[in-house]
């Protein structure tokens, strides 16, 4: 399968306008690509490269299997999350926004939630 009119994404948008800045690519899908379902991400980083853990937690299962490893360099990164950024925007505005779950509780939130420091008791002025 080959799609075409994919613009390239690999100069930042301050970069002097070059020949391959408007180059269209033909992106080819072998005809035994699989989809992997990954419903984590684990994201970490070197000086050099940031590394993207496709991983799948299954229910009643401790593990957690790195499914796809994608290594990209930092600017990469950043051109990556801001196509993300886009197609998600596109997303919401033609199916509604995306609701988020609540963060986790932190260790610290489930021992101190409500807790708050007492005022020190005040001492009348001195004379």
């Amino acid at each position: 399968m080959l799609r075409k009119g994919f613009p390239l994404m690999t100069q930042p948008p301050n970069a002097p306008p070059s020949a391959n800045q408007n180059r269209q690519l033909q992106i080819e899908l072998p005809a035994n690509l699989t989809a992997t379902y990954a419903n984590v991400v684990i994201v970490s980083h070197t000086n050099s490269e940031v590394i993207l853990d496709f991983t799948q937690v299954m229910p009643n299962d401790p593990r957690a299997r790195v499914q796809s490893r994608i290594v990209m360099t930092p600017q990469n990164a950043k051109l990556f999350l801001r196509a993300l950024q886009t197609n998600l925007e596109m997303f919401e505005k033609k199916n509604g926004e995306i609701i988020l779950p609540p963060q986790p509780v932190t260790l610290a939130e489930q021992l101190f939630h409500g807790a708050r420091p007492t005022d020190p008791p005040s001492t009348p002025p001195s004379e």
